[in-house]
């Protein structure tokens, strides 16, 4: 008789760990992201313009193109890795999505993680796969087309990062946007000045690993810090 009891009961099923919570919304930002295209294909679209556009406005001059080259293309993801981050928290603020994750068993800060790795990886990674390519046409050699990879695979996670406090922190404000970046463009410069100082050092031969050291402190420290920062302001801004 116990045992037919037994079997009779529902025992409630576990709750997902903070690691299947992260990766099951890391699965359905990509998917969203796919039924999405134009919206993260406009920032895509914007680095190529721009990058394209420099070489016809500046002249044919090699010498002209490859001085500028690192910086206009470092500055190119910049303003492209912006444009995607309006719709960063947005959908899910308006859907109540993200009252759902507040209230969630799994911490904020580690699904903030899992939303800020989607926007990398949708707009932040096709970006460090095109940049050889379109580095090509600024008449950069190998060795600088391999740094530049290299300073945006470890740079535009931080403008990720950083993006994400600026998102959390202007939403459901009126004007947003305008406040969003003049929030973020002051902390941007650190990652856009050895970002492209990376690449010219590498071009001049005078070395970069002191360019990348630093790029690699400033991901760490904001992986360390931008989730638990975002998971406050949302939680502020769910108030």
């Amino acid at each position: 008789m116990s045992s037919q009891v037994l079997t009779a009961v529902h025992w409630p099923q576990a709750l997902p760990s903070p690691w299947q919570a992260m990766w099951g919304l890391l699965r359905r930002d990509l998917r969203l992201a796919l039924r999405r295209k134009a919206e993260w294909l406009g920032a895509v679209f914007f680095f190529v313009v721009v990058a394209a556009l420099f070489p016809l406005a500046i002249g044919p001059e090699p010498d002209t193109l490859r001085l500028i080259g690192p910086g206009v293309l470092w500055v190119a993801a910049l303003l492209a890795s912006m444009l995607s981050l309006g719709r960063l928290f947005e959908a899910d603020h308006q859907d109540g999505s993200l009252e759902q994750m507040a209230l969630s068993a799994a911490p904020l800060s580690w699904l903030v993680s899992a939303k800020v790795a989607a926007h990398w990886l949708i707009s932040g990674l096709p970006l460090v796969l095109l940049s050889p390519l379109l580095g090509l046409q600024f008449g950069l050699g190998s060795e600088a087309l391999a740094m530049l990879a290299l300073t945006l695979l470890i740079g535009t996670p931080v403008l990720s990062l950083l993006g994400a406090i600026g998102a959390a922190l202007t939403l459901g404000v009126r004007g947003g946007g305008v406040l969003q970046s003049l929030l973020l463009l002051p902390l941007y410069v650190p990652v856009l000045v050895f970002g492209a100082g990376a690449v010219e050092a590498q071009m001049r031969g005078l070395g970069a690993q002191a360019h990348v050291s630093v790029l690699l402190a400033l991901l760490l420290a904001t992986a360390a810090f931008s989730p638990w920062a975002c998971a406050a302001a949302l939680r502020l801004a769910l108030e």
